[in-house]
This record gives C-alpha cells, structure tokens and sequence, in this order.
C-alpha cells in the first residue's frame, strides 16, 4: 500500500506485549508507503528495551511518566515533555521509572513487522502481566537483525 489518509482513534490498530510494556502501532508501515511507522510504547517501572540500535532514525516523545534514557555513556533523566532524536546507528536504550507512555516515530518505516514477531498480540490495552523469566535477547538479536535493529546484551 502507498501514502494514504488514517484516521484512527485510540485503542484501534495492533498491539502486542513485549518485554512487559505494551506496544501500539499508531501507524504502519503499510500506511505510510513505508516511510515511517509510529508506535505508542506503554511501560511499568523497571522495564525498557535492551540497549540496541536501529539502522534508520529513531525519535522518542516522552507523553507521560519518567524514564532514564541512556546513550554515549550517558544517563539522562526525562519526564513529560522530552523529546530524543537518535541517528541510525547509534546505540541506546531506556528503562521506565515509573509507569510512562512514549511516542516513537521510525524512519524508514517497517518497525512494527519486529514487534509482532518478537512480542505476542496484546489480549487488552493495558499492560501485560509481569514476565515471569528473563527475556530471550538471542532470540530477539536473531529476529532484529532481519528488520535492521541491531541488539545488544544487557550489561550487568
């Protein structure tokens, strides 16, 4: 499908649970002739991605909730309001501390086919229960590498 007009109120589209927080396709791929995909990320204290790197550009709106935001060896604490624009290439990485929704905007698009192989359809929009084991990040490296995001093992 090509560029097009998408109207969609909250609550509709995919989701998926995925390393505890619950991820929400605003829009695709699909609807933004693969330009961008833009996803709504919703996650509880104490969790976030492991640190990786996406082959194009990655841009995060903090909406609600705090979050520590890591990259070049820094750690940067972010509320409401923050906005982190990160270059292809660049590895980074955050963790909620406290429940927070983030807006992230993708280019070029496509993110969103990861996430529904490597998470597992949400059955509500709400967050998932807490995991009970650790994530598979060989699993998740394996699956990324095919859609361009690069993933590292946590340290520590």
């Amino acid at each position: 499908m090509g560029d097009q007009t998408v109207i969609r109120q909250a609550g509709e589209g995919q989701a998926f649970w995925m390393l505890g927080g619950l991820y929400e396709v605003l829009l695709s791929s699909d609807e933004t002739g693969g330009k961008s995909t833009v996803m709504q990320l919703t996650m509880p204290a104490g969790v976030g991605p492991p640190p990786h790197s996406h082959a194009g550009t990655e841009s995060l709106y903090v909406a609600e909730g705090t979050l520590n935001f890591h990259i070049a060896g820094k750690s940067i604490p972010a509320g409401p309001g923050s906005v982190f624009h990160i270059p292809p290439g660049t590895v980074e990485n955050f963790e909620a501390t406290s429940t927070v929704r983030v807006v992230a905007t993708y280019s070029p698009g496509g993110i969103e086919k990861f996430f529904a192989e490597v998470g597992e359809p949400a059955r509500a929009r709400e967050l998932p229960p807490p995991p009970d084991s650790p994530p598979d990040i060989g699993r998740i490296a394996e699956i990324g590498a095919r859609y361009g995001v690069s993933v590292q093992q946590p340290s520590g």
